[in-house]
């Protein structure tokens, strides 16, 4: 049984413990991907499912290039030791590989669906800018597409994320744990200007903070810890938990396309929620992983509770 069907019986039996939103891929995980096997992987794409909001199929995740440790990030320099990546899209050179790429992303935003694309370098991130502006002006509409990780995105290119509605799904774990790996490969001090958190919250982009798990384990509070810990000293501590908090909440409500019914606690929206050990904001980020969580509630049902025999 695939991994599909194995959430779509739990979804239909009603055993889901969360909301999933997923992405098909037509490729190789972490690996490439031919523009002949993305379009015909796009034909077989059907309905999410008894219940949206519970399970849903939102586009599409094409993997663009690597990652900056492993000098795979598709950049517009050469590495330190002189060597430099390709994308990872079928084709017979750089120009063949970027053109491909290019029509998958147009080929996924003319079908309707959301496109998020792994993108580390800025060269990928810029492509898959170029793209995206190529596809909204044949055909105008905002579905959502974000770029995945986007650790060497630049100034230039957050402005144009805001302006063409690119969300980026950003990993501050990653970034604490690999910017002297990352300053080893493209050279000293090149992850000063890496993982632009706080410049892609002011650009006005919806940031999403997440763990890229398994990579690092998807506990939210030790990335909000490490959220803050990247984006330096802050001069206002409870405005720094309430924005990275959002991070976790509001902003993924909108990059999944739900944002009028879920993501925020008020009346009428969807009762999904945690109760902690302690208020949020009489703790300080770095503080936030030692709070207990209570409680977890999906749909106004409880399905965590921190007390023996208590889990439902």
């Amino acid at each position: 049984m695939s991994v599909v069907e194995q959430y779509r019986e739990l979804a239909a039996e009603g055993l889901l413990r969360a909301r999933v939103t997923a992405l098909w891929l037509y490729g190789e995980l972490d690996g490439p991907s031919t523009f002949d096997n993305f379009r015909a992987g796009l034909a077989t794409v059907d309905g999410p499912g008894p219940d949206p909001r519970r399970l849903n199929f939102r586009g599409v995740k094409i993997f663009a290039d690597g990652i900056p440790p492993m000098r795979s990030a598709y950049t517009h320099h050469c590495y330190a030791d002189g060597s430099h990546a390709h994308l990872l899209v079928g084709g017979a050179d750089d120009p063949e590989r970027e053109e491909n790429f290019t029509r998958m992303v147009r080929t996924a935003h003319e079908a309707g669906l959301q496109v998020g694309v792994h993108a580390t370098g800025d060269r990928a991130i810029e492509l898959m800018l170029d793209a995206v502006e190529r596809a909204r002006g044949e055909r105008d509409v905002d579905l959502g597409h974000y770029v995945i990780h986007g650790d060497l995105v630049n100034a230039a290119q957050l402005k144009r994320m805001a302006r063409l509605g690119v969300g980026l799904s950003a990993q501050a774990g990653i970034a604490v744990r690999t910017a002297g790996v990352v300053d080893a490969a493209l050279g000293a001090g090149s992850s000063d200007a890496a993982w632009p958190l706080q410049e892609a919250l002011d650009a006005g982009i919806p940031l999403c903070l997440t763990s890229d798990a398994p990579v690092l384990p998807p506990d939210w509070r030790k990335e909000i810890a490490a959220a803050d810990q990247w984006m330096g000293p802050a001069e206002d501590v409870r405005q720094r938990m309430e924005t990275l908090l959002r991070c976790y909440t509001v902003h993924p409500a909108q990059q999944d396309g739900a944002a009028s019914w879920k993501g925020t606690l008020a009346p009428g929206m969807a009762a999904d929620l945690c109760v902690l050990s302690a208020d949020p904001f009489a703790v300080t980020p770095a503080e936030l992983p030692e709070v207990e969580v209570d409680l977890t509630v999906l749909d106004g049902q409880i399905v965590f509770e921190r007390r023996p025999g208590m889990i439902a």
